[in-house]
């Protein structure tokens, strides 16, 4: 079950004075009631509404976010602060401040659009490992993101344990949200020629055919192949992206450089059923979500027996 899903149920539990078991068969109702239009959180943001608890002045934890969430309120520690940098988009410029909030549940990556909220990083007045309060954010594509109509400012209460790492979930597809950190089981349906790109052995960035490297100059460079397949589960599909260390455990480099060999191995990977691990991007090229794939393994019958049975 999503952990998200289950946190969220668990406030509204805990703000009603309901048992969570109560508020799940209302959100079972809500769904069958709108002919199964909406999505579990969806379902639960309703509830919460009718049972009169509002979000806009709760302050939640990381792992409560869900999509469709407005005005979210919430307190952690900066964990990594990244450099301030300018834009120039569509004729309009200016600059862009972002770091990464935790608390003892997750956490997600915040980013500041306002100029006097990005001042309080240039003033030091934010910094790496401080404790910060944010109201009236919002999210999109996965990240929470503060305007003008947003506030930030430093916290003097303490968390002693955060959570660095995000958090690795078992979802299917047709629960995955953008930057989610997931595990899921899915087959293989569709699997494009491996791409090949050159790289710089010393900053492992893109670099030229030729040997050309922006940092470096001249450099003897590495070529490296990504994988382009589709999964599905039966909740939904996704694009998925293998790059060359993930790549190179399920195909050796000579399976990829020889399109006989290649197709020989990519008649046995489709439609086999796999075990994947990875984080949901946005391609803002395309619009779309797709699955960039960190690790995978063929589906290990006993090991599943046991946790079914668990």
């Amino acid at each position: 079950m999503d952990e998200n899903y289950q946190s969220l149920v668990g406030f509204i539990s805990e703000k009603s004075g309901l048992p969570a078991a109560e508020i799940e068969r209302k959100i079972e109702a809500k769904q069958a009631k709108l002919s199964g239009l909406i999505s579990k959180t969806g379902a639960a943001q309703i509830i919460a509404a009718e049972l009169n608890i509002s979000f806009d002045k709760q302050v939640i934890k990381i792992n409560q976010i869900s999509p469709g969430m407005r005005k979210i309120n919430l307190h952690g520690k900066i964990i990594s602060l990244f450099p301030v940098r300018g834009y120039n988009k569509n004729g309009r410029s200016g600059r862009i401040g972002s770091f990464v909030l935790a608390d003892e549940t997750s956490n997600v990556r915040v980013v500041l659009w306002d100029e006097n909220h990005i001042e309080l990083i240039s003033k030091g007045e934010l910094f790496q490992e401080c404790f910060v309060e944010i109201i009236n954010a919002t999210l999109r594509n996965g990240e929470i993101h503060l305007t003008s109509f947003s506030e930030i400012k430093p916290s003097d209460k303490i968390i002693v344990e955060v959570v660095t790492k995000k958090p690795l979930v078992s979802k299917n597809i047709g629960s995955f949200n953008v930057n989610d950190n997931v595990s899921t089981r899915a087959f293989i349906v569709q699997m494009f020629e491996p791409k090949f790109f050159y790289v710089c052995p010393g900053c492992k960035k893109k670099a030229s055919e030729s040997g050309e490297c922006l940092e470096h100059g001249k450099i003897v460079p590495e070529k490296r192949a990504l994988l382009n397949f589709v999964i599905d589960d039966g909740t939904g599909s996704i694009r998925s992206i293998l790059f060359a260390e993930q790549l190179e455990k399920i195909m050796t480099k000579e399976e990829l450089g020889t399109p006989e060999l290649f197709s020989m191995k990519k008649q046995d990977l489709l439609g086999k059923e796999m075990v994947l691990i990875g984080q949901v991007k946005k391609n803002n090229v395309y619009n779309n979500e797709e699955f960039v794939v960190s690790g995978m393994e063929e589906i290990n019958l006993d090991r599943l027996i046991e946790e079914l049975e668990k």
